[in-house]
């Protein structure tokens, strides 16, 4: 083996003498038999006994055939093994988590069912009042229940309200159609001997009257009296046992009733019925130049059909057919679906007096009026009631102190806030009644005696 003189590698002020390492023989001397209780190294000179190595605790060192000498290793430390308990631990941390979650699943499911339960009794009782609402919609479909003050259209066959239909069959019959030199119209029979209604402008100043049924008979006419005021009239053909129809109640009707109307539109169009709805009520109509309350329907109304009567669904008269807006607006729109009826209530006394006496016996005031504007009346304090557009001089009115621009606040016991109550509260006195009158003039309210005149003929 060859020796490392060379000292390059080691700097000069670092170079410490080396122990010289003697050559190694190649050459060995055959190796003796050692015995088993012999180590397996050959001791070395001033090497250590074994038992002495087991009593020093300072290793020993061993030397080698190439002189080298290195510390034996080192013995290994002991270590004692611990239980694992945090394997233990987590176990048991897993197992409370899954406790817990499924106590919280438990408590949520729990929940969860109580307030589907609820809501599924809650939507139980709701399909139930349903059912019991849909048996009762049925129910008064069947029974004829009405609505709407009675005017409600019922299956047919039902008791009760009749079907549009169904007023036509029962009152066409005593339906009339009138031609005269001043044109033509509708009317209706009201009695079995022949006296028929119509409207007044439908035979003013006519000097020839007929009046032809729907089985085509025909017969002449005679006015027994007319209230132009009111657009009204009577006419008499001499027959009985015609048919006729029933007089039933305008103030019952609601808007949203259903009507049926019968007549002679264009006055070729003979016994044409139409059927619509009441539309508005207490509409005041102004025909030459006289003020009218009205009833407002959406049935189909044309010339020709004045005059005829207006049923609701029992098969009773309940207006006068009398007018209808047509053409357009003063902005151009068209106007359709608005035609206008004499609520029956209002005329029926009038009628009754033509029949009875040829003219109208009610009491008179020889005022012209017009209703009140309700945003002038709030703009500047002014009640409503009826305004006082004219006065006849010698009636009672004018004697009394009733003068124009006064407006009627109240006659007798009675408040007046309009004409149709100004009309009404007349109707409860006779002529030759002396009452009280209140006006409001320039602020002031006046209640002035007077004495009601009866109506001119």
């Amino acid at each position: 083996m060859e020796n490392f003189e060379n000292q390059d590698l080691i700097p000069e002020s670092d170079a410490t003498p080396q122990p010289e390492i003697p050559p190694m023989d190649t050459a060995q001397p055959a190796a003796e038999p050692v015995s088993p209780e012999e180590t397996a190294f050959p001791a070395a000179e001033g090497s250590v006994p074994t038992d002495a190595l087991e009593a020093d605790p300072v290793p020993p060192k061993y030397e080698w055939d190439c002189g080298m000498t290195f510390p034996p290793p080192k013995k290994g430390k002991t270590h004692t093994v611990k239980p694992r308990t945090g394997v233990f631990k987590r176990l048991v941390a897993c197992a409370a988590v899954v406790a817990l979650v499924a106590t919280g699943c438990l408590v949520t499911g729990t929940v969860l069912h109580s307030y589907w339960a609820g809501k599924n009794q809650d939507l139980q009782q709701q399909i139930s009042d349903l059912d019991t609402q849909l048996d009762r919609l049925q129910s008064q479909m069947q029974n004829n229940t009405s609505v709407g003050n009675g005017n409600f259209v019922p299956n047919a066959g039902t008791s009760g309200g009749l079907t549009p239909s169904q007023v036509y069959a029962q009152n066409v019959a005593a339906v009339v159609s009138i031609s005269s030199s001043s044109g033509t119209g509708s009317g209706f029979i009201l009695t079995e001997d022949g006296y028929v209604v119509t409207n007044y402008h439908v035979i003013e100043n006519a000097s020839r009257i007929e009046v032809k049924l729907s089985n085509s008979d025909t017969y002449a006419g005679k006015v027994v009296g007319f209230d132009a005021a009111h657009d009204v009239a009577v006419v008499k053909i001499e027959a009985t046992g015609l048919p006729h129809v029933v007089l039933g109640s305008s103030d019952a009707l609601a808007v949203g009733d259903q009507i049926t109307v019968i007549g002679n539109p264009l006055g070729e169009l003979t016994y044409t019925q139409t059927v619509g709805y009441i539309s508005g009520k207490d509409r005041g109509v102004s025909t030459e130049n006289t003020l009218i309350n009205m009833l407002q329907t959406d049935a189909s109304i044309n010339s020709g059909n004045s005059g005829g009567p207006m049923f609701n669904m029992q098969g009773q008269v309940v207006g006068i057919i009398t007018a209808k807006y047509s053409g357009t607006s003063t902005s151009g729109a068209s106007i359709e679906g608005i035609g206008f009826a004499i609520p029956i209530d209002d005329v029926v006394k009038k009628i009754q007096d033509l029949i009875e006496f040829g003219y109208i016996t009610g009491p008179y005031l020889g005022v012209s009026v017009r209703d009140m504007d309700s945003s002038v009346s709030q703009s500047f304090g002014i009640p409503m009631g009826a305004y006082v557009a004219t006065v006849e001089k010698g009636n009672c009115a004018y004697a009394a102190g009733v003068r124009e621009k006064d407006i009627i606040i109240g006659l007798g016991e009675y408040t007046v806030g309009s004409i149709n109550e100004l009309t009404s509260a007349l109707q409860e006195f006779k002529a030759g009644d002396t009452t009280t009158i209140r006006i409001w003039r320039s602020g002031t309210i006046h209640e002035l005696n007077i004495t009601l005149d009866e109506k001119p003929h």
